[in-house]
């Protein structure tokens, strides 16, 4: 059919983009190419303009099949065969049902209206579009370690050439993504191998959700790149979390994720999760330096913003391995398990593992050299890999050899995991009374069995001390500060 729009039309509103005029009539919204070419695409023809929109319908239907209505000539219809220089006889628009400005999830975040239940349906929604999207070697492909890092050195380089964003900020973000890939190698290619890479959306934001009574839309999926839209699903939805933690709501994001993951039924690590989200906001960010070079200034602040962002998120999700050490009656034990709850971390326990290896209750103030390198090896071989797969790990053992912190420190190097050593004190009196009160454990720890230790400990001084004197919470605070801490830039 032919559609003749007049913007004079009493109700009529115009939204323009870099790309697209929208015109708001009614109940339709009508999206018009502009014949523009960039970088990222050519609509210098109405042949190619007639593509794009054929294109959008098809990927948009996937999730708004009741949204994109169809393709529409405003003049006489366009044959494709013809020369793509002759001159333009008529444009064609997408036909859209038009949405309601109020239902929009970023209008609905910004009011404080409820939004949680309706995040639940999105996720559901994303969650089965992710389930049923094709799978083949050219999409997971772009899910692989190298593809990622192909992906962060555009990025970074983009925004280096614009010098938007600071010099020390690119180069932390560039420092801290590559050593999160370096590591994870593993857990990436458990990734591809389970098909978490999908031709997702693409650019999933809270502009375009609309939260209606029957359900989620989902608009505007990047259809200029299908290259772009191949990703890890989680990294798909990483998109709205930063969206989200970017209109100030960061406890949506995590509501988000944690809904999203739990109807893919996807195990990802937190860490995983920062780091993708860390991508889309830098990711933002560069294409936001590319606005300011072109002389938005508004731009400025964006990308710096969006930048600050990503470096946070780096930051939080960096892995690390702790070693919580010290002598029997110290508290290590205490601290180990606070800062691993707090942290969301793995522990693992010395004398648990000790435990496990004799069959029995031990200590391992008692046991052989020979078991005692036994049992640090079999606490770093679990310890290594956990982290390749993304997961923090905390360690509560003595750590009193040398060569024990020698080798915890060449798998943190190995791993690309950020190392933090952590020596647990407390004063004589303080231990023995701990011994006196506590209940029979299973390291059947004494003070002979910390003199001994004592005795036959290695000077630490890389260690950072943690007093447990006084209350356990100050004990894990001054270990939280340490974690915070161990990731530099």
């Amino acid at each position: 059919m032919t559609v003749v729009v007049n913007a004079g039309v009493v109700g009529a509103h115009v939204r323009e983009t870099d790309v697209n005029v929208v015109l708001l009539i009614g109940d339709r919204a009508y999206k018009l190419k502009k014949p523009v070419i960039t970088d990222l695409v050519d609509l210098g023809t109405p042949v190619r303009r007639l593509a794009a929109c054929r294109r959008e319908v098809e990927l948009n239907r996937r999730l708004a099949p009741d949204v994109y209505l169809g393709i529409s000539s405003v003049g006489d219809p366009v044959d494709p065969t013809a020369d793509p220089r002759a001159a333009p006889t008529a444009e064609h628009v997408v036909v859209m049902r038009r949405m309601p400005d109020d239902r929009r999830l970023a209008h609905l975040v910004r009011s404080g209206a409820p939004v949680e239940g309706a995040l639940r349906a999105l996720a559901r929604t994303v969650a089965v579009f992710h389930a049923a999207a094709p799978h083949d070697p050219e999409v997971t492909a772009e899910g692989s370690r190298d593809s990622l890092q192909k992906r962060w050195a555009a990025l970074v380089a983009e925004v280096r050439t614009t010098r938007v964003v600071a010099a020390d900020v690119v180069a932390a973000v560039e420092r801290l993504a590559g050593r999160f890939l370096e590591g994870r190698a593993p857990l990436i290619a458990r990734r591809c191998a389970d098909d978490r890479i999908v031709d997702g959306h693409g650019d999933l934001v809270a502009d375009d959700v609309f939260c209606l009574d029957d359900g989620p839309r989902v608009l505007d999926c990047l259809e200029f790149d299908d290259r772009l839209r191949f990703a890890d699903g989680l990294d798909d939805a990483a998109f709205l979390a930063m969206d989200l933690e970017r209109l100030g709501r960061p406890e949506l994001a995590t509501a988000w994720f944690d809904a999203y993951a739990g109807f893919s039924g996807d195990p990802a690590p937190a860490a995983l999760r920062h780091h993708y989200v860390a991508r889309r906001a830098f990711a933002q960010a560069t294409a936001a330096c590319l606005r300011a070079a072109r002389g938005d200034r508004a731009a400025v602040p964006d990308a710096q913003a969006h930048a600050d962002l990503a470096l946070r998120h780096l930051r939080t999700g960096a892995v690390r391995l702790v070693l919580v050490g010290g002598l029997p009656g110290t508290g290590k034990s205490t601290v180990a398990g606070g800062l691993a709850d707090r942290v969301g971390a793995m522990l693992l326990s010395g004398d648990r593992v000790c435990a496990e290896l004799a069959g029995h209750a031990c200590g391992e103030g008692a046991a052989t050299p020979a078991r005692a390198d036994a049992l640090y090896a079999e606490l770093l071989h679990r310890a290594g890999a956990l982290l390749e797969r993304g997961e923090s790990v905390v360690i509560d053992a003595g750590w009193i050899d040398h060569g024990h912190r020698e080798a915890a420190a060449a798998l943190a190097a190995r791993t690309h995991s950020e190392l933090v050593v952590l020596r647990c004190t407390a004063p004589t009196g303080t231990a023995r009374q701990r011994f006196a009160t506590h209940e029979r454990s299973i390291s059947y720890a004494t003070t002979a069995i910390a003199a001994a230790m004592a005795a036959d400990s290695d000077p630490w001084p890389q260690a950072r001390s943690v007093d447990t004197s006084g209350s356990v919470a100050r004990g894990v605070e001054q270990a939280t500060v340490a974690w915070s801490a161990a990731v530099r830039g």
